[in-house]
C-alpha cells in the first residue's frame, strides 16, 4: 500500500511543509515594496510549474491517443489538461493578487498577464469544443488535435512575445528596476521551500487527474454495462 502511495504522502508532506514553512521562513527585503509579498513565490511560481507537466502529461497522451486510438488515452488527456487549466487559473488568479500589491492594479495589462490570459481562454476553449461534440469517436480524436495545438500556443504566450516588449513582470525588457522577483533574487531558504512546493503542486496535480481518469473509466465501463 506505501509502495504504490509513497507519491501522495510526499505530496502531502511538501504542501504542508510550504504551507507552514513558508510563512516563517526567512526571507530577502528586495525592496520597500515587495517585502513579505514575496512568500506568493511558492504558490504563485510553483502553480505555473505544475501546470506546465500537467498540459505536457496531457499533449503526450493525446499523441499516444492519436496513434493508437485507445479511449483510455484520451481519457487521460482530458483529466491532465483539466487539471492543468485549473493550476492556470490559480496561477493566475495569485499573479493578480500579487500584481495588486507590487504593481498598484490586479490587472495593468502587462504582456505576460495578457499571454497567460489568452493560453487559459484556449484551453477553456478545447473543453467547450468537447463538450460541443456528441459523436465519441469524433470528439477525441478533434480534442485530441487541438490539444497539441493548445500546447505548442503556450509558449508564444507565455515564454516569447511577453520577453520581446516592455514588461513589469521578470523577462520582459522593462523588468530592470522593476519590483518583480526572478530566479536570481531567491537565496538558499526560499530555495528549500521553493523546489518542495514545485513537487508538491505538481503531485497533487497528478494525484486530482488520476481521479479523474478512475471515474471517467468507471462511467465508460456503466455505460458500456447498461
Amino acid at each position: 500500500m506505501i509502495r504504490k502511495s509513497w507519491w501522495k504522502i510526499l505530496s502531502v508532506v511538501c504542501l504542508l511543509y510550504t504551507c507552514s514553512y513558508g510563512f516563517y521562513v526567512k526571507v530577502p527585503r528586495l525592496d520597500e515594496r515587495m517585502q513579505q509579498s514575496i512568500r506568493n513565490f511558492f504558490f504563485h511560481v510553483p502553480m505555473w510549474f505544475g501546470m506546465m507537466i500537467l498540459l505536457f502529461i496531457s499533449v503526450w497522451y493525446a499523441v499516444k491517443f492519436l496513434r493508437s486510438s485507445n479511449p483510455v488515452h484520451d481519457f487521460y488527456s482530458s483529466a491532465f489538461a483539466a487539471t492543468g487549466t485549473v493550476f492556470a487559473l490559480l496561477g493566475i488568479s495569485t499573479g493578480s493578487v500579487w500584481a495588486h500589491y507590487q504593481w498598484g492594479s490586479f490587472w495593468s495589462g502587462d504582456p505576460k498577464q495578457n499571454g497567460a490570459a489568452i493560453a487559459i481562454l484556449i484551453y477553456l476553449a478545447y473543453f467547450v469544443l468537447r463538450g460541443s461534440m456528441h459523436d465519441d469517436e469524433k470528439k477525441r480524436r478533434i480534442g485530441a488535435v487541438y490539444n497539441i495545438f493548445a500546447f505548442f500556443m503556450l509558449f508564444p504566450t507565455l515564454w516569447i512575445l511577453p520577453r520581446l516588449t516592455e514588461s513589469l513582470h521578470p523577462g520582459g525588457r522593462g523588468s530592470e528596476g522593476n519590483p518583480g522577483i526572478d530566479g536570481r533574487d531567491m537565496d538558499m531558504n526560499m530555495r528549500t521551500v521553493f523546489y518542495p512546493a514545485v513537487i508538491g503542486w505538481t503531485l497533487l496535480g497528478v494525484w486530482i487527474s488520476t481521479l479523474r481518469i478512475r471515474l471517467q473509466i468507471l462511467t465508460e465501463k456503466k455505460l458500456n454495462h447498461a
